[in-house]
């Protein structure tokens, strides 16, 4: 496990009638501030601003299918023809990345196909490369840069 150093990034949060909202840059609206949300949004940023993810190959929630039931994923990045390239999980700071949130990333993964993955709360996080031929994963100590990946 390896400490989560996001760097501090630009943000908006705005009070509504009952809650606080964060300004997602990927959705272009305000969303719900909940703790899990503070990390998608950390993550999101890091992605992009310290890994060179483009920001139009980022994919918030978006739906597949595993054992006949509609699952979300918390954010996908793409390459450039649309495959997934890293699936990330995010749970709140009060959640641990337990077994049980690994293997809820790897079956959603199994559908996904993307070679990398990422857990994280935002306190701790970890990342690995999945080779589905030879059925082996190896942890990285950091997420790679885009263009380490699209080569």
């Amino acid at each position: 496990m390896q400490e989560l150093n996001l760097p501090p990034f630009e943000h908006k949060v705005t009070q509504s009638s009952e809650n606080l909202l964060i300004w997602d840059v990927l959705r272009r609206r305000n969303v719900v501030l909940t703790p899990e949300e503070w990390v998608r949004q950390h993550v999101v940023h890091y992605l992009m601003n310290h890994r060179g993810y483009p920001k139009g190959l980022l994919s918030l929630e978006r739906g597949h299918r595993y054992n006949q039931r509609q699952k979300r994923t918390d954010l996908v990045a793409l390459d450039a023809t649309g495959q997934p390239l890293l699936l990330v999980e995010c749970k709140a700071p009060s959640v641990p990345i337990t077994a049980a949130v690994a293997l809820q990333a790897a079956t959603y993964n199994q559908t996904i196909g993307a070679p990398l993955l990422l857990l994280t709360n935002g306190l701790s996080h970890f990342c690995w490369r999945v080779n589905f031929e030879q059925r082996t994963n190896e942890r990285l100590l950091e997420v790679p840069a885009y263009g380490e990946m699209v080569r």
